[in-house]
């Protein structure tokens, strides 16, 4: 049998919930942001969630349980990808207005993973600024939420913390080692030459 050309990344899981004090009906936008050398073979590269709102059982919670499912071939693990996170509510007077950016890399290791994404809302330089954002219902926001995945521009963007995002990763890899890769093995069986779950 021939040695592989590519390996295998295979991604299942759930945008889970958020947590943002003072704003409820919230939905959620998802992208995947990956390097030049990756290529989606299956699977939703984005997305959009429901719209949520805050329960009684759990008040400070916001519940989508929105699946994300992919599966990416590469022959490099340069540029691996990342999920990029826009959530999205009405604002005072019943504008959709940006209420979150983040971004965490699908982890490494094969398995089953919990990650809680720290959000962030850009801010207006000025007080001026901030005023007329208000009044005319135009907040700042970046024109390509996939900007947050990205190192280059960010350290003159000013930002305000924001939320928090919890998103579940199922992942399975294939072939990985067989290109010389060294990654640990995940606990408990997985399917016939993939590692993972």
């Amino acid at each position: 049998m021939a040695a592989p050309s590519v390996f295998l990344l295979a991604v299942s899981g759930e945008i889970e919930s958020g947590e943002f004090p003072g704003f409820d009906d919230l939905y959620c936008k998802f992208s995947f942001v990956y390097g030049q050398d990756w290529v989606p073979t299956a699977g939703l590269e984005e997305g959009i969630s429901q719209i949520t709102s805050k329960s009684s059982v759990s008040p400070t919670t916001l519940v989508w349980n929105f699946p994300i499912d992919i599966t990416f071939k590469s022959t490099n693990p340069f540029g691996w990808p990342q999920i990029v996170l826009s959530v999205y509510g009405p604002d005072f007077f019943g504008h959709d207005v940006v209420r979150g950016y983040g971004a965490v890399h699908v982890p490494f290791v094969p398995g089953r993973h919990k990650r809680t994404i720290a959000m962030f809302v850009p801010e207006s330089t000025s007080r001026l600024q901030q005023l007329t954002s208000w009044f005319t219902g135009r907040r700042p926001e970046f024109t390509d939420p996939r900007v947050v995945a990205q190192g280059e521009g960010r350290e003159v963007t000013r930002v305000r913390s924001q939320g928090f995002v919890t998103v579940s990763f199922n992942v399975m890899t294939k072939d990985l080692h067989k290109l010389g890769y060294d990654v640990p093995a995940a606990e408990g069986p997985g399917p016939q030459g993939f590692h993972g779950f």
